[in-house]
C-alpha cells in the first residue's frame, strides 16, 4: 500500500501539482474518482477530456488514423476526436488505465513522457490524470513499472464524512444520509471475488437509489426489490429495517431549538450521539445564511454544555475529534465567531487529555 489520501487531501494535491507532472489515483470503483477530478478542473475553467481506455480496441482510437498528407507524399495521422485543436490546455483523464490493451498502453507511454501522440503535442499547460482499480476481483492488465514511474501515485480513499457532506449538499435523500451515518460499512460494501452477479452497495448505487425514492414516502414491496437490485440484497434489507426502526429529531431540528428536543436525546447511546455530532457539523457547514448559522451555533453551545454537565465525555471526545479535523472548515469558523464557550470547551478538553 502506498500513500493514502482522502478527498480533501486530493484537492490540495491537485492544486499543488504542476501540470507537467502526471497523477495516478488507485482505488475501487464507485468511490468518486472521476467526479472529484472533473469537478475540480471544470470549476477552474479547464476542459476535462475523459478517455475510457478499457473500451479502446486499437491504438487508432487513441492516436488517430493514418492518412496521406496534402501533397500525397507521406503518411500522417489525423487528430483523434478528443484531441484539442484550439490550443487551449486540457486535463486528459485516462480512466480504466489498467484495463487497457498492451498496445494502447504503449501509446500512453509516449503521451505521459513527452505530452505527444504521433507527432502532435498537447497544448502547453495540459495535465494528465489517470485512474486505476486494484484487487483480485477486477480483470486487469499489469502495468509496466516504467509507465507507473511516470505518475505520482496515490491510493484514493475518501472518508465517509466527506461523502455525507457531499450527499447533503447535492440533494441525496435524507433517509439515505441518515442510514449511512449510522451504518458506514454500507457505503462501500464488500466486493465479491467469486464472480457471478452478486451486487454490493457503493456510492454510485446510493445516488441511484436516492433518485428513485425521493418522491416515495414509504419503502416496501416492489420498491424494496428494486433497491436490492441496485445495492444488493444485504444492504437493501438493512436499509429497509433501518427506516422501520429509526425515528427522532434530526440534527437540523435540534440546532433550531435544543431546549424542545432535549428529551429526545436523553437516552441516546454514545454511538448515536456521535452520529448526531456529525450531523451538526454537516448542517452548519452547508448553511449559507449567517443569521441561521448564529442560531445553530447558539443551540450547539447548549448541546456542548449538556454533554459536559451530564458527564457524556465520550460523546464530547468524538465531537472534539471531528472539530479538530479538516472536513468542516466553515463550522470551525462559526464556532470561533459566535461561541467562545465552545472553543474554550474544546481547548479545556484537549488539555485534560494531555494531562
Amino acid at each position: 500500500m502506498g500513500v493514502t489520501i482522502n478527498t480533501t487531501e486530493l484537492i490540495t494535491i491537485l492544486e499543488l501539482t504542476p501540470p507537467g507532472q502526471n497523477i495516478m489515483l488507485v482505488g475501487r470503483h464507485g468511490i468518486g474518482k472521476s467526479r472529484v477530478i472533473t469537478d475540480f478542473f471544470e470549476r477552474r475553467g479547464k476542459k476535462v477530456v475523459p478517455l475510457f481506455l478499457g473500451q479502446m480496441s486499437d491504438p487508432g482510437d487513441l492516436i488517430g488514423l493514418p492518412a496521406l498528407d496534402s501533397n500525397l507524399t507521406k503518411t500522417d495521422f489525423r487528430p483523434p476526436y478528443w484531441f484539442p485543436l484550439d490550443g487551449q490546455p486540457i486535463t486528459l483523464f485516462l480512466d480504466e488505465l489498467n484495463r487497457a490493451r498492451p498496445e494502447i498502453l504503449q501509446c500512453v507511454m509516449d503521451l505521459t513522457l513527452s505530452r505527444s501522440l504521433a507527432g502532435k503535442r498537447l497544448p502547453a499547460g495540459s495535465q494528465i490524470v489517470s485512474a486505476v482499480n486494484e484487487g483480485d476481483e477486477y480483470q486487469l492488465t499489469d502495468l509496466d513499472p516504467a509507465l507507473i514511474s511516470r505518475f505520482n501515485v496515490y491510493y484514493f480513499s475518501p472518508s465517509v464524512a466527506e461523502w455525507l457532506l457531499w450527499a447533503a449538499s447535492n440533494g441525496i435523500d435524507a433517509r439515505i444520509i441518515s442510514f449511512i451515518e449510522k451504518n458506514p460499512d454500507y457505503l462501500d460494501g464488500e466486493i465479491s471475488v467469486d464472480g457471478g452477479f452478486d451486487k454490493t452497495a457503493d456510492r454510485r448505487s446510493w445516488e441511484r437509489v436516492s433518485g428513485i425514492i425521493k418522491t416515495e414516502d414509504s419503502i416496501d414491496g416492489a420498491l424494496e426489490k428494486l433497491i436490492a437490485g441496485i445495492t444488493g440484497i444485504k444492504a437493501a434489507l438493512r436499509f429497509s429495517n433501518f427506516l422501520k426502526e429509526n425515528s427522532g429529531a434530526s440534527p437540523a431540528v435540534i440546532l433550531n431549538n435544543f431546549d424542545e428536543c432535549k428529551n429526545d436525546i436523553e437516552e441516546l447511546t454514545v454511538h448515536e450521539l456521535s452520529d448526531l455530532n456529525e450531523g451538526f457539523f454537516r448542517v452548519i457547514e452547508l448553511e449559507e445564511n449567517q443569521d441561521t448559522v448564529k442560531i445553530y451555533t447558539a443551540n450547539l453551545e447548549k448541546y456542548i454544555r449538556w454533554l459536559r454537565d451530564t458527564g457524556r465525555g465520550e460523546a464530547l471526545a468524538h465531537w472534539t475529534t471531528v472539530y479538530e479535523g479538516n472536513v468542516y472548515p466553515k463550522t470551525k469558523v462559526a464556532v470561533l465567531s459566535y461561541s467562545p464557550y465552545i472553543f474554550e470547551a474544546v481547548i479545556d478538553f484537549v488539555k485534560n487529555i494531555k494531562l
